[in-house]
Order: C-alpha cells, then structure tokens, then sequence
C-alpha cells in the first residue's frame, strides 16, 4: 500500500509543491489546495493511517469520484459524510460498493426511490460507477475512512478539501443539479447559489430517516427535467 500513496501526494524534491496523481482538469483547479499547511499534515495523516490500521478505500480509490468526472463533465452532485467502513465495500464514489458486494440500507433506499420516481428496476450491483461516468459526481465529504469505525478520519482536513470541490463548482458552473440528503450534506451545501443550481433537499436515505421524505421526495425525476430544461442530457440512472 505504501507505493500507492507515495503515486498519489508526494512532493517535488526542489520547489516543494505537493505533486498529486488526479485527473488533470481536477488538478489544475486544485493546485492552490495542494499547496496549503492542511493539505500537508492531511497526507501525513493518510499515511500514517494506512501504514498502521486498515484504511478504506483502498489507496489507489481514495481520489476515484474526482478521477471518475473531470470538472467539465459534472452534471449533478450527490454529497455523502464518509466511505463505507467494511471490508470490500467503499470503491471511493459515496453509497457506492464494489460488484458482488451486498447493498447497504441506505443504497437500497436509494434504488426503491428510482424505482417508484422512475420505474427504474434496482440493478444486481451496488456499484454507482455508471452514474459516475454519466457525470454524476458521488462526493463523499471524507474520502477515507479507517475500517469499522465510522467517522475516523473526520477532522483531519478531507472536509476543508471537499468544501473546496463544492464550492468550485458552486461558483465556476451553471445549472448543476445539487442532491442534498440529510442534515450533513445541506450544511456542506450552504455556498451554492440555489438561483444558479437546482438545489434538492431531503432527509437522508437511511433507514433512520428515509420514511420522513427522502422516499417519494422525486429527485431522481426532477434532476432529469432540470438537465433536459437547461439543454443538457438527462442521466441513465
């Protein structure tokens, strides 16, 4: 595993500057980020957490959702807190697992919505790649996570990073779709202009919370008829 994170945050040995293994179009608007103390002791941290314990996603994962939809590309948004923390489940796209592994409550919640939205019968896998490669960037706010302790890596730099990717897009793009579900998310979502983007707001997909409005909350739907609105192509969920 070591070799891989060295691939993905190592530094230049004469300038300095965090050199990152991301897609280019991501790279270039991140760079300052990079550059930032944060950043620094953030990939200290990573480091040392996947050399000591069990880290998910795997390594050559943790920058996937980024990697998956380069900057022009995005279309719509979807934002989680942390990656799955069992073993062969976070890919690196939020409620996303690898094929062949069993769907989370909350994913399953998320295909009976598409299934009463759209008629959309619930695929065999639980992998989200599909949507990612449609556009569909599935963020979560913490990109690693250490195994079976949710919110371990919270607090260490991943949000300030991902609030940076939010608000990129907030303020450079026009006509996103933005699906905030859940308390966490639509407070991450606080900077972005609901007059510029379509903004859907709804409790969260767990089983805690999904019978209080996240099903039938239509976004699914309404995501499609924003794109087509605004000139765009509606996503295959």
């Amino acid at each position: 595993m070591h070799w891989l994170l060295k691939r993905i945050f190592y530094f230049i040995p004469k300038s300095g500057i965090m050199e990152v293994r991301i897609e280019e179009s991501w790279k270039q608007v991140l760079q300052e980020e990079f550059e930032k103390p944060y950043f620094k002791k953030l990939t200290d941290f990573i480091r040392q957490e996947y050399r000591a314990h069990q880290v998910f996603p795997p390594a050559k994962c943790v920058f996937n959702a980024l990697d998956s939809c380069p900057i022009s590309r995005v279309k719509v948004v979807i934002l989680g807190q942390d990656p799955y923390h069992g073993p062969g489940q976070a890919n690196g796209l939020c409620f996303s697992v690898n094929d062949g592994i069993a769907k989370p409550p909350s994913l399953q919640n998320i295909f009976k919505e598409l299934k009463s939205d759209l008629n959309i019968t619930p695929p065999a896998s639980g992998n989200l790649q599909r949507w990612a490669d449609q556009g569909v960037l599935l963020l979560n706010a913490s990109l690693t996570v250490r195994a079976f302790q949710a919110g371990s890596h919270q607090g260490n730099g991943w949000e300030e990073f991902t609030d940076r990717v939010v608000r990129k897009l907030a303020n450079d793009k026009s006509n996103l779709v933005f699906m905030l579900w859940g308390s966490f998310a639509q407070k991450k979502g606080g900077v972005i202009d609901n007059h510029r983007h379509l903004v859907l707001k709804s409790p969260h997909p767990s089983p805690l919370s999904a019978h209080r409005g996240f099903l039938g909350n239509g976004h699914f739907g309404k995501a499609n008829q924003y794109l087509r609105d605004h000139g765009g192509q509606p996503i295959k969920w």
